[in-house]
């Protein structure tokens, strides 16, 4: 199986009895970089998340897939996740149904189900019966509500991905695509300047075929929101890097679902996600999303390296995805962005895992549990109260302090009053231990007590 692969590695810790996610969630106003479920307490979220979470697909795989494309064990994936104290993965969309690309070895790949019966007559340029746009698959969406349904139930929370755009991009994916006219019964061809990429599929187009294809993209929005509202683990995700031009199709997207949902029993979040290629930072930070995932961005961004912690006034999901791809991400990677103030996803691959895949995924496990423990509502980043620049501080009362390296640091506690309880964190080790109180009223210096980063809780006693 698929999953035997990507998921027979140790947990981080075993965890208890899980709960529910609770929400809908909404962006926490007195704290605008976290989100929260209705209970005043602050959500950070964490976690994997691998191409095939909703549908069957053989991206990635290595060799020949076949079709049907093999079947995801999605119970096994809800597994890992828990194992590793996660909270939050993409719900992967797939649009075409058949491709090659460069990272397969030119192999040809498949996926299945889609939003649309494949009703006929006639055939597919894959050789199935052509979609009925006017028709939907139940088995899609059952399979969406069973999906969000059980990570529901193990305490997580999803982003429902409505479109997908990097296909149409770099593969030859848009033969195959439910909007090639080839490929439907109703006529619809979203190539509207006949260049055979279909890249128009993600355009604002106020032609007779424009105005058809933004009909029925939001009568299937409209249908995976009728599928999911009621459940309170729901974020949307309107297209997965679709190109630059995109934006205004993007930006009306987000006003659609908010207006459509607006009328129904509950809200979820809405967020927009780096365009590939030809996006920017500056684009997700002025959009009407609620969330974002950015790219590494310029210098002063540099979310890859030095993560800015007061870029954007909206919830920032630091994905690897945008900013490396499948090839980075690390512990000090996860514990940098953090303490900057960001939730955090990382990219799996369906492949035996090394030890920086390994120590990222025990990371976002780490920092979820920190962020359960403090108050978090209330901590922000605080670059100047550390020489190490990653502080997350309730300044006054809690303090979190990652440094990356074996050595000295300072904490500023001048403004603090009080005696502060200590505590270190190996984040190799996993391991927790105390040191002598501290009194506040003046600048502090730690030494880390052992090898590799490090992260030192402050909390001033009662």
């Amino acid at each position: 199986m698929i999953a035997a692969l990507c998921f027979a590695g140790s947990a981080a810790n075993g965890q208890g009895e899980v709960q529910p996610a609770r929400g809908p969630l909404k962006v926490l106003e007195s704290n605008p970089r976290w989100f929260t479920d209705g209970s005043g307490r602050a959500v950070c979220l964490a976690g994997s998340h691998v191409w095939q979470s909703l549908q069957d697909n053989g991206l990635l795989i290595r060799g020949a897939v076949s079709n049907p494309p093999p079947v995801f064990d999605y119970d096994a994936y809800l597994g890992f996740l828990r194992q590793h104290n996660h909270n939050f993965f993409r719900l992967w969309r797939w649009e075409v149904t058949k491709w090659t690309d460069n990272y397969n070895d030119g192999n040809v790949k498949y996926c299945r189900p889609h939003p649309w019966l494949r009703t006929g007559p006639g055939a597919a340029n894959d050789g199935a019966p052509k979609f009925d746009l006017t028709k939907f698959d139940p088995e899609y969406f059952e399979r969406l509500r069973s999906r969000v349904e059980k990570a529901r139930d193990s305490g997580i929370y999803i982003s429902v991905m409505l479109f997908e755009g990097w296909a149409l991009q770099f593969t030859d994916g848009w033969k195959n695509h439910p909007f090639h006219s080839a490929n439907n019964i109703n006529g619809i061809e979203a190539d509207l300047n006949g260049d055979g990429i279909g890249t128009e599929f993600n355009l604002l187009n106020t032609t007779e075929g424009g105005l058809r294809i933004r009909e029925l993209q939001e009568q299937y929005v409209r249908h995976v929101v009728d599928t999911v509202n009621d459940l309170d683990n729901v974020l949307y995700e309107i297209c997965n890097e679709s190109h630059g031009q995109s934006t205004e199709w993007q930006h009306q997207m987000i006003r659609f679902v908010k207006e459509y949902e607006a009328r129904k029993p509950k809200q979820h979040p809405v967020g927009m996600t780096f365009q590939y290629k030809g996006g920017t930072n500056e684009i997700l930070f002025n959009s009407p999303a609620d969330w974002i995932s950015p790219n590494p961005g310029d210098a002063k961004q540099s979310y890859r390296d030095e993560p800015c912690a007061n870029c954007s006034t909206k919830v920032v999901v630091n994905d690897t995805d945008h900013l490396w791809g499948h090839t980075g991400g690390d512990s000090i990677w996860v514990w940098r962005s953090f303490t900057r103030g960001l939730n955090v996803l990382f990219m799996e691959e369906i492949l035996p895992s090394p030890t920086w895949q390994d120590s990222a995924r025990q990371a976002m496990g780490q920092v979820l549990r920190w962020a359960a423990r403090v108050n978090l509502a209330a901590m922000r980043p605080e670059q100047s109260l550390s020489t190490t620049g990653y502080c997350l501080a309730d300044r006054g009362r809690e303090y979190l302090v990652f440094q990356s390296n074996k050595g000295e640091f300072n904490v500023n506690l001048k403004e603090a009053a009080g005696t502060f309880s200590v505590t270190w964190f190996n984040v190799n080790m996993n391991r927790e231990t105390t040191a002598k109180s501290v009194e506040g009223g003046a600048a502090r210096t730690f030494t880390t007590p052992f090898p590799g980063p490090a992260v030192l809780y402050l909390k001033r006693a009662e």
